[in-house]
């Protein structure tokens, strides 16, 4: 039971960080592409990949996993959103933006959590 509430408290950080995160880059870049969407998405990325490296090396306990791996990013990233809004660009005709979105998200995502990994790894 304990671990579902670290998952629910994390989640709702995550949730309000990933809003915030969003309306910033909606003020910044405008509605024409979902960069929003790509910065929680590189962001937290980078940060399971560090979350990951430091429970395989066990210095992360199962609360803090819950905490951060489950409900914080968990709630952060937003793959379905991300999904939902390439579809959308297709469904508009913005073939050129939706395969953008697609290769930006997953080859910079897939990077940032080798980047996070390697970056803890080589700190040991």
């Amino acid at each position: 039971m304990t671990n579902v509430l670290f998952v629910a408290l994390g989640g709702s950080i995550g949730a309000v960080m990933r809003y915030l995160m969003s309306i910033f880059m909606i003020q910044v870049f405008g509605t024409s592409f979902p960069f929003g969407t790509l910065l929680v998405n590189i962001v937290g990325s980078f940060f399971m990949g560090m979350v990951y490296a430091l429970g395989q090396m066990s210095h992360l306990s199962p609360e803090m996993k819950s905490l951060v791996g489950v409900g914080l990013l968990g709630a952060l990233t937003t793959f379905s959103t991300f999904s939902n809004e390439t579809l959308l660009l297709i469904q508009e005709g913005e073939w050129l933006k939706s395969f953008m979105n697609v290769l930006l998200n997953v080859c910079l995502c897939l990077f940032m959590v080798y980047l996070g990994q390697q970056l803890v790894f080589s700190r040991v």
